[in-house]
């Protein structure tokens, strides 16, 4: 093996597109779960509960689907006003099949900022360890 570390990109905006695809697929409806409390999320904020959003994100609900490598957006309406929905791809927390719970939850990944992560570069004080979150994750499912 090589000594040089290879730096990649992050997995997550390839796995969210090959979920959906798998999702819609199999006839059934994706959503995904989005922290929005991440910076530059832009989602309709009277649905935000607990910090979070659950977006439907099938071709039936949304317009103009754009599963990018740093962002998913789209237009959709949100009781009845018309809305633009931008979100970067760490804010993503989830992607699942409404019918059945089936899809994946993501967790942090090296390189990238934590989905609870403001963009301050974090407020514990440490000078650029690594320092890992104690406690197990938890994912609540919003219905």
């Amino acid at each position: 093996m090589p000594d040089s570390k290879v730096t990649m990109t992050s997995s997550r905006p390839y796995l969210v597109r090959a979920f959906n695809e798998w999702i819609l697929d199999n006839d059934c409806t994706p959503y995904i779960v989005v922290d929005a409390g991440v910076q530059g999320v832009q989602v309709p904020t009277e649905h935000v509960a607990n910090g979070q959003i659950v977006l439907n994100i099938s071709p039936g609900a949304v317009r103009g689907l754009v599963i990018g490598n740093g962002a998913l957006e789209f237009s959709a309406r949100f009781g009845g006003v018309p809305m633009q929905v931008f979100i970067p791809l760490q804010a993503v927390m989830a992607v699942y099949a409404k019918e059945n719970g089936e899809g994946m939850v993501f967790g942090s990944e090296p390189g990238s900022p934590d989905p609870d992560d403001d963009g301050t570069g974090g407020s514990s004080g440490s000078q650029g360890g690594s320092e890992r979150p104690t406690g197990r994750p938890t994912l609540k499912v919003v219905k």
